[in-house]
Formats: structure tokens, C-alpha cells, sequence
């Protein structure tokens, strides 16, 4: 999508196109940054929810983009549900193999920085997200709710002994052999959600409850298409609480956010990080 032309003087975008359409369009996202940044200082509990497009700046791909997206050459629930890994958990690891090595490569974005600084600031106090690629705590993000889960552990299909991958993603990566259980040889399953798994209930749960308690929601590279978590903003906004998003398409809360911003997340959010920390507290 083509950006509009500008520079960034005090933490706020300032365009200098000669483009009237342009100017407009500048003016229309500044106000609505500093509308967010207002909203986020007078708020009492803000929480933040994220998706696969808060880490396709760090060459993450993101699942339903079309051409790019990782379910355009695969059937989804072939490759990547609990049934399918069950029957051929070697076509599972096929797939699954060269975006593993993309998230150990990737590095956080401004995106997920920018989050950290936010929570760091006291400005958000808990973020969902949706990914797997653990990008939020190594920005150092602190309260973080993963409702598809992580790839930092792998659990045995077998004995359901639960193991840290790093001591066998690498080899994985290098070699293609499929990981498995050092106690009893049965395959070690990363513990991310598979279609047709149950989420982690405690961390659903937790997500739950934070939407229900937040009074300002902000929702950044989400287009809350996959159900649980796309619920969580329309949960927020029955319990009185206010949102944002900040996302290149359409979503279905956008009509009843109170900002909607449709740009680069890493490029939006540290402008906001810029306005809350240049502003009053």
C-alpha cells in the first residue's frame, strides 16, 4: 500500500505533500493519533490485542494475505489441524519447517517496541496476542496472554512430557528430522494451537477477564477474522470500553472504534509511543 509522503517532527507525523488529498489524508491521521494518544492517557486499564500483522515487518508472513499468505498453496486443515498432525505429522513438519526458521531469524519490529515501551510507560497493562512467534517478549513486552500458543515449548504425543525447544528446533531446522521425546522416542508436538485443539484455557480465560475489565482496547495488525480471540474486542465494547485499531484493512469492530487508523503498525505505533511520551501524564 502506498504511503503517504512526510516527515516526523515531535513524535507526530507532518506531511508536506503538495497533494490536497494527500494534506487531508495527513491531517486526518494526525488527529486521529493524538485522539488515540488522549485516550490512552485518560484510560484506566488499556489493553492491547495483536495479530499476524503486527510481524510481517520482521518477515513473518502472515496466514490469509492473498498470493503471500501462508494457507495459499496448503489445505489448512490438512496440514495444520490436531487430525491432520495425527495422521501425517511429517507433512505437518515439512510446512511448518521454514517459517520456524523465519521466527528464530526474525527480530522485533518497531511494532512490538513500541507495545513494550507502552506497557513500560503504564500505558497499556496487558497484551493478547495471537502469534506464536514469542516477538512481544523479546521486545520485552512483561504481561502477555498467547491464545494460540507459543514456540518455546513442545509437549511428547506420548508420555506428555513437556520440553523448552530450543534444545532441538535448531537441529530440526538444519536437518528436517522430526523432534522427539529424549524419555520415551514419541514426537514432540511445538505447543502452538493446531485447528481443532482447545485453546489454553487459563490464558483464554485471562484474555477474557482483561477484556471484560479494560476500558480502552487497542487493537494493532489484527483483521479479527479467527474466532476466539476476535471476540475479545466485542466483548470489550459490551462491558463500556472504548477501542482503537490500527490495521491496513477493514475489520468489523471499525464502525464502533472510536479511532481507526488503516497504516503500517510499525510505523504508527511508535508515533504514538512519541505523542505519550512527549505529553502530559
Amino acid at each position: 500500500m502506498p504511503q503517504t509522503p512526510g516527515i516526523v517532527q515531535g513524535g507526530i507525523f507532518c506531511y508536506t505533500s503538495a497533494n490536497p488529498a494527500l494534506r487531508n489524508a495527513a491531517v486526518s491521521v494526525n488527529d486521529s493519533l493524538q485522539k488515540a494518544a488522549d485516550l490512552l492517557r485518560r484510560a484506566r486499564y488499556a489493553v492491547a490485542l495483536t495479530g499476524a500483522g503486527i510481524s510481517t515487518p520482521s518477515g513473518i508472513p502472515d496466514f490469509r494475505t492473498p498470493r503471500s499468505g501462508l494457507w495459499e498453496t496448503v489445505d489448512s486443515m490438512e496440514i495444520a489441524s490436531l487430525a491432520g498432525f495425527r495422521r501425517r505429522p511429517e507433512a505437518f513438519f515439512a510446512w511448518v519447517r521454514p517459517l520456524t526458521r523465519q521466527i528464530l531469524e526474525a527480530q522485533p519490529n518497531p511494532a512490538h517496541l513500541a507495545l513494550a515501551r507502552m506497557e513500560e510507560l503504564g500505558f497499556i497493562k496487558a497484551l493478547i496476542t495471537q502469534n506464536i512467534d514469542i516477538l512481544h517478549s523479546r521486545a520485552g513486552s512483561k504481561v502477555i496472554y498467547e491464545v494460540h500458543g507459543h514456540l518455546r515449548e513442545a509437549t511428547c504425543v506420548e508420555c506428555f512430557q513437556t520440553y523448552p525447544t530450543d534444545v532441538f528446533l535448531l537441529h530440526f531446522i538444519q536437518t528436517g528430522e522430526l523432534p522427539r521425546c529424549p524419555d520415551c522416542g514419541g514426537l514432540l508436538k511445538p505447543n502452538v494451537i493446531l485447528f481443532g485443539e482447545a485453546l489454553p484455557v487459563k490464558i483464554l480465560h485471562a484474555a477474557q477477564r482483561a477484556a471484560r475489565t479494560c476500558d480502552l482496547m487497542l487493537v494493532a495488525g489484527s483483521s479479527l477474522e479467527v474466532a476466539p480471540a476476535s471476540e475479545l474486542p466485542r466483548i470489550a465494547l459490551a462491558y463500556g470500553a472504548q477501542v482503537i485499531v490500527i490495521n491496513f484493512e477493514r475489520t468489523y469492530v471499525d464502525d464502533q472504534a472510536a479511532v481507526v487508523i488503516r497504516d503500517d503498525v510499525a510505523t504508527v505505533l511508535p508515533h504514538l509511543v512519541g505523542l505519550l511520551e512527549s505529553g502530559p501524564r
